[in-house]
């Protein structure tokens, strides 16, 4: 049976006159020409980038948000630009075959998991078909075929980090607004679609494994009973900011509770975490009043335990700080590295570039098929925590350098340590810098492992890298199931 979005799945809260202002006040100009038929029984037919759907009508494009491929919809425009047009579906004629039951209350609601309302199957077929696309239309360089995604070995409970957000004031749905309620408005959860300042209350998320939704609920509850001041998105004031949880694949838990300010409630809470929760190896707190809630530069203070988790992969054990960045799926990353190595193609005798090397996971993870790898990372403390995870694994063939990628990878670099027989990249959304691909482009190194979580920038500097570098291999990997992200790896080798 095809699923039916409730009513509070809306992306629009017509119980907010102020949103429905100024939504409409923003398009009314550009749509008010627009015949009302050409909105109405419209036939949504492909799936597009970044999980939104297509449709063409009377030289109109529309993209369109809530729906499927086969779902015949009203809709109702929330944003024009000059070449296109946003709307969300205000009533359905038609539900598509693709369809499936979304498993988590929160779906429509919640900011993530976007595609529970198609089967997986599907869900692959079209993050293949985008790596496809970009590939094609943005980079437009011969390629071979494309070989199947690589499905992610769990759809649920695949996370080992989520990141929660305290409110005063938490969003209402639909339902909850009808039943004329009293509603408790100080909740944790996650921000609600396209809302920096709402935050829905989770009672259950699918994401991460277990303790992670009963600490959740354990902390909200807690500061519920002590009257504990929530955090205003807007002011930004009071007391509970975020509460971010690292479950690691060897039973280690690290809790991070972020807070504006010291407070006399700060030290029973944490004592209130460690005797109810005693499997928290690392429980950790942060003091931040600035006006985002990244804590790179701050101090973290470990109250209890060590102040670092491990996760372990074919034997190496890995150490993950408060500020280390590991991939989220643990086991997805043990499937995207061993492609990731088998596309290097290694014998034992080469050297190895890995760029963008963040804690140095891959270039240990490829260390002991490899003579000597070398990490270039922009991040200090990262590199920092590269070394140490060659030291624990006892690799003695890595070094790590930190600065600027484009700065550091110059013709003296490569002179002190040698032309790479193979250079691994994995940069981040925006990709590689112009001047990094470059010093690629005159480093001429035999074979690139091209390692991506946008394959719209990578096709962009793989039409930069044609010029001397062929496609020989691609093959994309599912990280995140029920989201449009998709990791692609693509193998180049020199012409």
């Amino acid at each position: 049976m095809a699923w039916l979005p409730r009513r509070s799945q809306n992306p629009c809260n017509p119980k907010n006159p102020r949103q429905s202002v100024v939504t409409f006040a923003l398009v009314r100009k550009s749509v008010k020409n627009i015949p009302a038929e050409l909105l109405r029984e419209v036939e949504i037919t492909d799936m597009v980038a970044e999980g939104k759907c297509l449709v063409r009508r009377d030289n109109l494009v529309i993209f369109v948000t809530g729906v499927a491929p086969g779902d015949v919809v009203d809709l109702r425009v929330v944003k024009a630009k000059k070449s296109f047009l946003e709307a969300v579906p205000t009533k359905f004629h038609k539900y598509s075959d693709l369809r499936v039951e979304p498993f988590c209350q929160h779906f429509g609601t919640c900011g993530g998991c976007k595609w529970q309302h198609l089967g997986y199957d599907t869900q692959l077929k079209f993050k293949q078909q985008q790596v496809q696309d970009n590939l094609q239309r943005i980079g437009k360089v011969a390629l071979p075929e494309i070989e199947p995604i690589q499905h992610s070995p769990t759809r649920t409970y695949y996370r080992n980090k989520l990141e929660y957000t305290f409110s005063h004031n938490g969003w209402l749905t639909n339902e909850q607004i009808q039943a004329g309620e009293e509603i408790e408005r100080r909740v944790l959860g996650f921000h609600t679609p396209n809302r920096f300042d709402k935050i829905i209350d989770v009672q259950h998320c699918w994401l991460q494994p277990e303790p992670s939704n009963e600490i959740r609920l354990a902390v909200r509850n807690y500061a519920l009973e002590h009257a504990l001041p929530f955090n205003n998105l807007v002011t930004q004031e009071g007391f509970l900011r975020n509460l971010i949880i690292r479950t690691a694949n060897t039973g280690d838990l690290m809790v991070i509770l972020q807070c504006y300010y010291a407070h006399d409630a700060l030290v029973p809470l944490l004592d209130f975490l460690q005797a109810k929760f005693p499997q928290i190896t690392s429980l950790n707190y942060v003091l931040n009043n600035k006006g985002n809630e990244t804590f790179h530069d701050l101090e973290v203070v470990c109250y209890k335990g060590e102040p670092y988790i491990h996760e372990e992969m074919e034997g190496l054990r890995f150490r993950v700080g408060p500020k280390s960045f590991y991939q989220t799926n643990s086991e997805g990353a043990y499937n995207l590295y061993k492609l990731t190595r088998e596309f290097a193609g290694l014998t034992g005798s080469e050297l190895v570039y890995d760029l963008y090397t963040g804690a140095g996971t891959i270039a240990n993870f490829v260390a002991r098929q490899a003579r000597h790898v070398v990490g270039v990372e922009y991040v200090e403390s990262a590199v920092k925590d590269a070394y140490l995870n060659s030291e624990i694994n006892d690799i003695k063939n890595t070094e790590f350098y930190a600065g600027d990628m484009k700065d550091v990878l110059n013709a003296e670099f490569i002179a002190r340590h040698g032309r790479p027989d193979v250079v691994i990249s994995d940069p981040p959304r925006a990709g590689m810098h112009p001047d990094v691909v470059a010093r690629l482009l005159e480093m001429r190194a035999p074979r690139i492992v091209y390692v991506s979580c946008n394959p719209a920038t990578q096709a962009r500097d793989l039409e930069m890298l044609d010029e001397a570098y062929k496609v020989t291999r691609v093959r994309p990997v599912d990280m995140f199931p029920h989201t449009h992200h998709v990791e692609n790896v693509v193998l180049l080798e020199l012409r």
